[in-house]
């Protein structure tokens, strides 16, 4: 990992069973939502490590286990991963095993560890838990703990498994969820998101996440509305290239689906894991209609961009000429130590 990169440390915390790990992995490890099933919780999966690890294995053997406990939970409980995102941003992620052992374990002997220096707590509950008592209980030790260690850290909660409760009730159930959780997140604010891994609401909980952790997003977003201004787009998306999660965009006209950036997220998403099983690789895409033309592309080394045009006057090849012209504008700002300034693009 380069020094120069900027890490920010977000803990993905909640029960035992509530779902993180799954979502995770769709997220970040290019997992389908019925793949997901073959997943063991956070602890099995570590424990797994210790039967074939032979390093782990040679390192036990030769230790006072008694002494070295808490080096052993802190192995078992929390699976840690490192995502570059944009540039040098790179998210240090916790993923904390939620059976109750490991819980209380993270509000006593590992409270300075795990909750120090925390730019995001992001705490999942299942919507459908007969414990809701024991998880809120949870929750506002969470939220002791961020007080005490990172008082600035940001709170997003996730109503997950929403595709269990009956669809008239969702609405209704999610609300009163979502009162009770901003109430005991007090003095902190709380963002809640109602989630499944089986629809869209998944990308748009997570590109909502992500993008409060881009550190140059306003410089971002005013240059992709000059972007979008330029070439006489409708509507600009910039997609990271890994998770697909949108991470900016700008419109020019209104559009009348609400849910359309983590549809085509899911979609894209889907068959760029297609294309990888028949060993090709997704590069671009061109849409067109009697009414608009969608052009979806690689933009920079971490980012693809899709561009919406409505004028049919606009040839094809003056858009795709104009994606290409901007590219090495916004490779620049991805460079989170790069200049401040704003980026005037000129285009064909």
């Amino acid at each position: 990992m380069s020094s120069s990169a900027m890490k920010k440390k977000v803990l993905l915390m909640g029960k035992s069973g509530s779902g993180k790990t799954s979502m995770r992995s769709i997220i970040f490890a290019n997992y389908i939502a019925r793949d997901t099933r073959r997943l063991g919780a956070t602890s099995k999966t570590k424990q797994n490590l210790f039967k074939s690890n032979s390093f782990l294995k040679d390192v036990f053997a030769n230790c006072n286990l008694k002494k070295n406990l808490h080096f052993l939970l802190t192995l078992v409980d929390v699976e840690h991963s490192h995502v570059r995102f944009l540039g040098n941003l790179v998210l240090n992620l916790w993923d904390c095993g939620g059976q109750d052992t490991f819980m209380e374990n993270y509000f006593t002997s590992q409270r300075d560890n795990i909750f120090r220096n925390v730019e995001v707590l992001i705490y999942v509950f299942d919507v459908e838990s007969r414990e809701l008592e024991k998880d809120m209980h949870y929750y506002q030790s969470c939220l002791e703990a961020i007080l005490q260690n990172s008082p600035d850290a940001k709170v997003f909660c996730l109503v997950h498994k929403m595709d269990l409760v009956q669809e008239d009730q969702r609405d209704l159930i999610f609300k009163e969820r979502e009162e009770d959780l901003k109430r005991l997140s007090r003095p902190l604010a709380c963002t809640c998101f109602r989630t499944s891994i089986w629809d869209e609401t998944l990308y748009k909980a997570w590109s909502s996440i992500v993008y409060q952790l881009i550190p140059n997003v306003q410089q971002l977003e005013t240059n992709l509305r000059n972007f979008a201004q330029i070439i006489e787009a409708d509507e600009v998306l910039l997609f990271e290239r890994a998770t697909f999660l949108v991470i900016s965009h700008y419109q020019c006209k209104e559009q009348r689906d609400a849910h359309r950036f983590e549809k085509i997220s899911n979609i894209i998403k889907q068959f760029k894991l297609s294309c990888s099983k028949l060993a090709a690789s997704f590069q671009s895409m061109e849409v067109r209609n009697s009414n608009f033309a969608a052009f979806i592309d690689v933009f920079t080394s971490n980012t693809y961009v899709m561009v919406i045009m409505s004028d049919p006057s606009i040839p094809s090849a003056a858009t795709l000429i104009n994606i290409r012209n901007a590219r090495k504008h916004f490779e620049k700002l991805e460079r989170v130590d790069g200049p401040k300034h704003s980026l005037h693009m000129r285009m064909r």
